[in-house]
């Protein structure tokens, strides 16, 4: 056996730490490499925490079953149990093991391409910090290299535990009379929504499950998922269609039509039907969230979960009921609240569920999902990326027109507007006159340029981004 040190493995790795968890290249995530992130949030969380056990589960990307075991094979190293839960979406994982006051680790990579895969790590009480994340990174801890990896077994009650957190809020099927499709691919909790949909009431109908895995990005919908879904509420008549990113921490919800939510216009309708009176949301948010008048206190953060949640104890200080959301959908439920008399625990994390539960239960007053967007967009918004974009390039275009943002706007063929104001909260967000909005941002997770813009009207939100993002390659910097 040889000696390994964590620190030295993660250094060479060329994996990181993007928005959310460490992300890489599957090449990259050897079973060392696994391990030492394993053993390093380890021995982080346990300077705070007692616990015997850990918890793991996993998306359906081909990579995933293969990381956990090497993740497991670690802890059993430094004498740690794994309760394995299988394929469940990340909260479903985050909140069983947060019940049962242990750490879990999710192996998923989310919404980017089955190439790549990523962990994402929870303390007993909820997501890490950003400073959680350093200390993975630069802690020194000893361990011997994996041999032969032993297989898992799989426990189910993860799954049934976050199904019933739902159920429990509702004694009678709300749904009923409703039509919801259900957009499968190979979603993490893709065997769970249906039998979930069914028992609140609704007719359901499963839709394109995949055997390969499908990057869905809630943020960037393909044109060929907008199409399907408009031609799948043509055909079936839903009153909504459901899908999620492929760990089922990102909701991808539709109206009847069969137009696909933004994520942040959810997230609005979601925390108002939840009474909230003070959220934490990233900048990239539509304005709709300030304009609809509905909450006490919004504080804007950077990009990432990581930064709502810690908004969230300073708002929890002011405000009895705090949640966060961002603008790929994913809703954060910061305080504990009640819904129809029955108590909700706080899940500060990412969860597709709950915001689509929630929207879907403002339509019982006889309202459509396109009538509650209506009623509560004042703003319009778009967003789109560049993929295999190098992040170095996207960070040099920001640092060289960050000050000189007149030349950026030429460079992009922007012509007759000028810059009013600017924020660098997290990449570079232009303020135009007119009302336009233009941000520009590297992905945390992927070699991504990201591009999101704001405007009067959806067209002219979605042209902005077209022509900025055909634009950039030719920036020079």
């Amino acid at each position: 056996m040889i000696t390994l040190q964590t620190n030295t493995i993660l250094a060479e790795s060329g994996v990181a730490f993007g928005t959310s968890g460490a992300r890489g290249l599957v090449e990259q995530f050897t079973p060392d490499v696994c391990a030492a992130f394993a053993i390093a949030f380890l021995e982080t969380v346990k300077a705070e925490f007692q616990f015997g056990a850990m918890a793991i589960a996993i998306d359906n990307r081909p990579s995933s079953y293969a990381m956990a075991q090497a993740c497991a094979a670690a802890l059993k190293q430094k004498g740690v149990d794994t309760i394995y839960f299988g394929v469940v979406p990340t909260p479903a994982l985050a909140y069983a093991a947060m019940e049962r006051d242990i750490p879990s680790i999710m192996v998923t990579g989310s919404h980017i391409p089955f190439d790549r895969n990523g962990l994402k790590f929870y303390r007993p009480d909820g997501e890490i910090t950003k400073a959680d994340e350093q200390s993975i990174l630069g802690l020194s801890a000893s361990f011997e290299s994996l041999g032969e990896l032993s297989d898992l077994t799989t426990h189910g009650e993860a799954a049934q535990e976050y199904v019933d957190r739902y159920l429990s809020l509702f004694d009678t099927p709300f749904l009923e009379g409703k039509h919801i499709g259900i957009y499968e691919h190979s979603s993490a909790g893709r065997d769970l929504y249906q039998p979930m949909f069914e028992k609140l009431g609704a007719q359901v109908t499963p839709l394109e499950r995949s055997d390969e895995f499908v990057p869905i990005d809630t943020e960037a919908v393909s044109e060929e998922d907008q199409k399907k879904a408009r031609d799948w509420s043509a055909q079936y008549g839903f009153d909504a269609i459901f899908s999620t990113d492929g760990d089922g921490d990102r909701p991808l919800i539709s109206d009847e039509k069969g137009n696909w939510l933004r994520g942040d216009i959810l997230g609005l309708l979601c925390a108002k039907q939840l009474g909230a009176e003070a959220l934490a949301i990233p900048v990239s948010c539509n304005s709709s969230v300030e304009s609809s008048g509905a909450f006490k206190h919004v504080e804007r953060t950077r990009i990432g979960s990581p930064y709502v949640i810690a908004e969230f104890e300073k708002l929890s200080q002011k405000f009895s009921s705090v949640a966060g959301f961002e603008a790929n959908g994913g809703f954060l439920l910061g305080s504990d609240t009640e819904i129809n008399g029955q108590a909700l625990k706080a899940l500060p994390t990412r969860d597709a569920v709950l915001p689509a539960i929630m929207l879907l239960s403002a339509t019982a007053g006889g309202k459509t999902v396109s009538e509650l967007v209506d009623e509560c967009t004042v703003r319009f918004s778009a967003s789109d990326r560049i993929k295999n974009f190098a992040t170095e390039k996207s960070k040099q275009i920001i640092h060289s027109y960050t000050g000189n943002e007149a030349a950026l706007l030429a460079q992009l063929g922007l012509e007759g507007v000028t810059v009013e104001s600017v924020d660098t909260t997290d990449g570079l967000r232009m303020n135009l006159t007119g009302g336009d909005v233009v941000h520009l941002r590297p992905s945390g997770n992927a070699p991504e340029l990201r591009c999101y813009a704001e405007a009067a009207s959806s067209e002219r939100a979605k042209a902005l981004v077209e022509q900025v993002l055909g634009r950039v390659p030719g920036v020079q910097v």
